[in-house]
């Protein structure tokens, strides 16, 4: 059995999961999320408590077991406490600011690179060398976080770049002269 299948999935008060055979939505203070999930794996909704099980020890239902489980996991901790991401800019001259909705980036280019912040996620600017991004999924606010950061990824010579917040970079030596 998968030991994260297996485990319950609590549902806090003000949280409203509701299943339309293999579509689940779950409803919150943050907002509304609604995935489609693979009808094999039977899920189970009583009184505050998710179950999830699977048909039988098929390496696919095996598979999708733990899957399952998680990604209903993270809609609901993200309906009702949200998710968050954090970027460092480093480097002499780079800077973040925000002009409306619009995240402005100023890293090394001849040009600033936008963003701009997609329904249901938010950027924050809360000093120039800091991003923070918010959401509701996990997803979208990693791959929010992941294109941002691939704006300029941290270089491993001089540590210059876009990490997340507490990300360790390898640091190299470099040249030497004769």
């Amino acid at each position: 059995m998968s030991r994260v299948g297996k485990k319950p999935i609590e549902i806090p008060s003000g949280v409203t999961v509701t299943l339309d055979g293999s579509n689940v939505t779950v409803k919150g203070p943050k907002g509304e999320l609604t995935r489609s999930f693979n009808p094999d794996i039977t899920i189970n909704i009583e009184e505050n408590v998710i179950n999830i099980t699977r048909p039988s020890d098929a390496k696919e239902h095996r598979a999708l077991h733990g899957t399952t489980r998680a990604l209903i996991a993270n809609m609901v901790e993200g309906v009702s406490k949200g998710f968050e991401k954090s970027l460092e800019l480093i480097g002499v001259g780079y800077r973040a600011q925000k002009q409306g909705s619009k995240l402005v980036l100023s890293v090394g280019y001849s040009h600033p690179v936008e963003f701009e912040a997609e329904d249901g996620l938010e950027i924050e600017v809360p000093s120039n060398t800091k991003v923070i991004v918010k959401g509701t999924s996990k997803e979208r606010v990693g791959a929010l976080a992941a294109n941002i950061r691939g704006v300029r990824p941290p270089e491993p010579y001089k540590g210059k770049g876009i990490r997340y917040e507490g990300e360790y970079v390898r640091r190299k030596e470099g040249k030497t002269g004769k």
